[in-house]
């Protein structure tokens, strides 16, 4: 028996979606062309990406398995400094399902595709239909809500973190994804009086087929501003059929998750999790290759990559942070048994060089260690998580076919 790490760079995508022309940034701007991890690259290569660091961007771990060459496969664009020859497993997956954010892609990595269509608010102010508001009003106790629009997470403290704590009234915001937001003072509003808001609402929410409920705990003060922190909870939607993760469970073995992955499935078919900042889970993910038994599987998300650089626009940042992620790898590496399979991917792009401020159509790297050199082009999403089943030896399952 064998043990799985899947390990998903949130938004570290490569390119190359062919339907890129039917999702759209800035309202008007079609997502053809967009590419992550290649415009990054060419960036850094040009002198574009040096706060806080300088020169080529520099991968070196990832790229001897093979992420210029799946950069490469995937859309053709050029990754500068990228030119190892694979050593591991290595290709790209794209996506079926009709959306480009969070719960659509791990959904489809493990397994299954959205069968619906995402329900979205409208960008208008207000946003919330009246009897949402009402809810929420009568949940937290209060008359009144602040923002009923969509707004940038960190724009929208900045903006009504004062107003907040005087009149105790939550923010509460959307974006082009599907998502109602609240974002509240832990302290003056109070952290678990803002989940247990979140929790109640989401089945309301969940009914209009929008994906997610988002609690967005903050601190700080009007005079030297306001930050969120890690306490953040998602309630999404259940899935609508079995996951990697209940596949797992159902045959007596464990998921242990890292970040958000109990949130993005509901917590079914989780055991364990842990969270905090990406460089606490990288040290959570480091510590599961001691803990994991035989036949468990490790599922985790880095989604500082997305939420702190992509949406953002922050070429620096977003360099910075895969060149940190990619250091601490050899790490990683020095944990692995014989027999286990780590495979790192993503769940859409969001290139920091694009417009406007949400996620990017693109196609995803699949990168493995620990079996050896295997090219596997083209994928689906679904193929992943097939393909994780397979190594586990839990049989044919779900959407995908495995790749292994």
């Amino acid at each position: 028996m064998t043990r799985a790490f899947l390990i998903v760079m949130d938004s570290v995508g490569c390119g190359g979606a062919p339907d890129a022309d039917r999702f759209f940034n800035d309202k008007t701007v079609p997502d053809t062309g967009a590419n992550t991890l290649a415009h990054i690259a060419q960036a850094c290569a040009e002198g574009r990406a040096e706060e806080g660091r300088s020169g080529p961007l520099k991968m070196p771990h990832l790229d001897a398995l093979g992420l210029g060459a799946a950069v490469r496969a995937s859309s053709g664009d050029e990754m500068p400094g990228f030119d190892a020859e694979p050593t591991g497993l290595w290709g790209a997956a794209q996506e079926v399902s009709v959306g480009k954010d969070t719960p659509t892609g791990h959904w489809e990595i493990a397994g299954v595709p959205v069968p619906w269509a995402w329900g979205y608010f409208p960008d208008t102010h207000p946003a919330f239909p009246a009897d949402i508001t009402a809810e929420i009003c009568r949940l937290a106790g209060v008359d009144g809500i602040l923002g009923d629009k969509h707004a940038s997470g960190t724009a929208v403290l900045e903006e009504l973190g004062a107003e907040h704590m005087r009149s105790g009234w939550p923010i509460v915001y959307t974006s082009v994804d599907s998502v109602l937001q609240i974002a509240a003072h832990e302290e003056t509003f109070g952290l678990e009086r803002l989940v247990k808001l979140c929790e109640d609402l989401a089945p309301m929410v969940h009914k209009l087929k929008v994906g997610r409920v988002i609690a967005r705990p903050f601190v700080g003060n009007e005079v030297d501003g306001f930050q969120r922190t890690v306490n953040r909870r998602d309630f999404a939607i259940t899935p609508p059929e079995p996951t990697l993760c209940d596949w797992v469970g159902a045959e007596g073995r464990k998921v242990h998750a890292i970040g958000k992955i109990g949130d993005i499935f509901a917590h079914r078919g989780i055991d364990t999790l842990k969270k905090g900042a990406d460089v606490d889970l990288m040290e959570h993910l480091i510590n599961s290759f001691d803990s994991a038994e035989e036949g468990d599987l490790v599922f985790a998300n880095f989604v500082e990559f997305d939420s702190k650089f992509g949406h953002r626009r922050d070429l620096s940042g977003y360099a910075r942070a895969l060149e940190w992620f990619d250091s601490q790898l050899p790490r990683v590496f020095a944990k692995m048994r014989e027999g286990d399979l780590v495979l790192f991917t993503a769940d859409h792009g969001n290139d920091p060089s694009w417009v406007g401020t949400d996620h990017t159509r693109e196609r995803v790297p699949v990168i493995g260690a620990g079996l050896g050199l295997q090219e596997i082009g083209i994928c689906g999403f679904s193929d992943i998580g097939a393909s994780v089943a397979a190594h586990l030896g839990l049989g044919p399952r779900g959407a995908g076919r495995s790749f292994l």
